[in-house]
């Protein structure tokens, strides 16, 4: 063992002191800090009374760190299938690329179709002021938004411009009436993980005071300076949205807003005319590492492989997807078999609303009992600081047992909350246990859904330690003796819904409806 650890420590030595690309975004960390102290015992991750979870860790992470296709895969999938939104022909692509990649590792993979309700793609979206003033404005609609005119009309239509502040209350009252007005509302600066959570909250009661106001379309001030656009859906159950949005690149918005404080008499000509298809088959891809004591008892480690088109989606998820084939092909490498299943599961429809893992977990409803953990990386690749624990206090001491191999590491700040967000959502409303990657923010919120998420942003050293901890951790999880944690029940995820605040956040993005009634998420007393 101590052969092991000074040979795994020597690799990463030599690793971290590798000359970086220039497109490293992190600052680098001291090679001490992230040399591997392995402990004498892990009683949470037992292969056989001879071998242990360290003796894994060390036959994993020089896999990982070593030369590897990871930086490889992710140059193919966003250089040359680059942005991939779900329902075309970019997105199967993608889930080509995954087939292959994973096949090259070693992995049995196949593929589980479901259908998207809906499919959606941008037209040329355009705004032109009418004057006096006029300058060129640019805009981007935002996901799944209908057609403006939604009549159909080509060429756009005239309205009036309306500039409604925050969109409060009090700021649409002092508006006046905005029947038949296209509203601009304001936005903050977006730079920390509390402004992204805002940014998805605050939209459902702009819309409802817009539409109950008789709006003809909302047009949102973009959160990103020097004209970045991005794309975000404020529709989140991938269906078509109640009334036409756009982003318009922050400098324009902030003119337009200027000009209509300043007393004028905005009018505008607006053409955004997207095309909306019907339903669609698409596909999730799935890997697979079969148990070898309880192959029916499964650990999932996923990403969404799906993205926005605007740039090619290398932090938003490409990097995560790519570290997910990159950990099953260094657990295949080592030879090891884990107690449990290890699943490894790339979604679709993630952008849309988590659609993919919702519709993977209606599929297999019959086998939650058996699904003792999932594991999902979705938010970029700064430096993991440990997992949120979706609530699951039970489940700390045996995440930690998983990870202890890399205690020195620093990823051990672990957290409680429970949110919507990414594809542990559904998994989690079903009381299965679930842990999402904390991640700092790095650069990954500068360039979130936006024309600048390309290869370049993404720091491979950071993406490498990432998927060294995303494989430990798994193999940790599906090799311990006890199971993770127990399925919830009904009640007690009630209970969970309310002490995270969840409860809230399903109310104000539409989906407690479901959840009362039974149609998603854990019903009474079964399935």
């Amino acid at each position: 063992m101590r052969r092991s650890a000074i040979l795994l420590t020597s690799l990463l030595l030599c690793f971290l002191a590798a000359p970086l690309p220039a497109a490293a975004q992190l600052a680098p960390t001291k090679p001490d800090s992230l040399a591997p102290k392995m402990p004498p015992s892990a009683a949470g991750c037992s292969l056989t009374e001879a071998s242990s979870c360290e003796q894994a860790a060390a036959k994993i992470l020089p896999v990982v760190l070593g030369p590897s296709p990871l930086e490889d895969n992710l140059r193919r999938l966003t250089d040359e299938v680059g942005g991939r939104v779900t329902g075309t022909p970019q997105m199967a692509k993608a889930v080509e690329w995954a087939k292959a990649a994973f096949r090259a590792a070693g992995i049995d993979v196949h593929t589980e179709k479901y259908t998207l309700p809906v499919t959606w793609s941008e037209g040329e979206t355009r705004l032109d002021l009418l004057g006096p003033v006029t300058f060129p404005v640019h805009l981007v609609s935002e996901g799944w938004s209908p057609a403006f005119p939604q009549d159909g009309s080509a060429g756009g239509a005239e309205a009036r411009l309306v500039y409604v502040g925050d969109g409060t209350a009090e700021e649409f009252a002092r508006a006046g009436a905005i029947k038949g007005a296209i509203l601009l509302v304001r936005s903050d600066i977006g730079s920390t993980w509390a402004d992204l959570f805002n940014e998805y909250m605050r939209p459902p009661e702009i819309i409802a005071r817009a539409l109950q106001g008789g709006a003809a379309a909302i047009l949102w001030t973009g959160a990103r300076e020097r004209m970045l656009l991005y794309r975000h859906t404020n529709t989140l159950d991938g269906a078509v949205d109640k009334i036409p949005q756009a982003v318009v690149a922050r400098e324009d918005a902030l003119r337009l807003a200027r000009l209509a404080v300043a007393g004028g008499n905005l009018r505008v000509r607006f053409s955004m005319p997207n095309k909306i298809g019907g339903p669609l088959a698409q596909e999730n891809v799935v890997g697979e590492i079969r148990g070898r004591e309880k192959p029916e008892e499964v650990v999932i480690l996923g990403a969404h492989l799906d993205s926005w088109e605007l740039g090619a989606g290398a932090l938003d998820n490409g990097c995560n997807a790519a570290l997910v084939i990159e950990a099953a092909r260094a657990i295949k490498a080592t030879g090891l078999l884990p107690r449990r299943t290890l699943r490894f599961i790339l979604f679709s429809g993630e952008e849309q609303g988590t659609v993919g893992s919702y519709e993977y977990v209606k599929a297999h409803r019959a086998e939650l009992d058996k699904i003792r953990a999932v594991i999902i990386y979705d938010s970029g690749n700064g430096r993991v600081t440990g997992y949120s624990l979706g609530g699951r206090r039970d489940i700390a001491a045996g995440v930690r047992e998983a990870m202890k191999p890399l205690d020195s590491w620093g990823a051990t700040q672990h957290t409680y909350d429970a949110s919507f967000g990414t594809d542990n959502f559904d998994f989690l409303l079903e009381g299965v246990p679930t842990l999402v990657a904390n991640n700092e923010v790095a650069n990954y919120l500068a360039n979130y859904h936006a024309a600048s998420d390309t290869f370049d942003k993404v720091d491979i050293r950071e993406l490498k330690i990432n998927t060294a901890l995303a494989a430990v951790t798994a193999w940790g999880v599906a090799d311990r003796p006890e199971p993770l944690g127990k399925r919830l029940t009904r009640a007690e995820l009630d209970a969970l819904v309310k002490e995270t605040g969840l409860d809230q956040q399903m109310k104000l993005l539409g989906y407690w409806d479901s959840w009362q009634k039974g149609t998603r998420g854990r019903k009474e007393g079964g399935l």
